[in-house]
């Protein structure tokens, strides 16, 4: 699990793209409190093969499950 709440972006991207290059784990959650964050890290996790849900988690944070389909 990432959580990268508190950062702003292209941190949160980043801490995805080397977890994504380090580990090319099947599943992976992703904590987020930013929207444009939301935005960015699903059109990362899309473009390198990875399914994307979104879930609101609490009020302003969400948190993202990647899958490898």
């Amino acid at each position: 699990m990432i959580d990268a709440r508190g950062y702003s972006c292209p941190m949160p991207v980043v801490m995805v793209q080397k977890a994504v290059q380090s580990d090319a784990p099947a599943t992976l959650e992703v904590l987020l409190d930013n929207p444009c964050s939301v935005e960015n890290v699903t059109r990362f996790a899309t473009n390198s093969g990875y399914q994307v849900e979104v879930h609101p988690a609490d009020e302003d944070e969400y948190r993202l499950v990647l899958t490898k389909p």
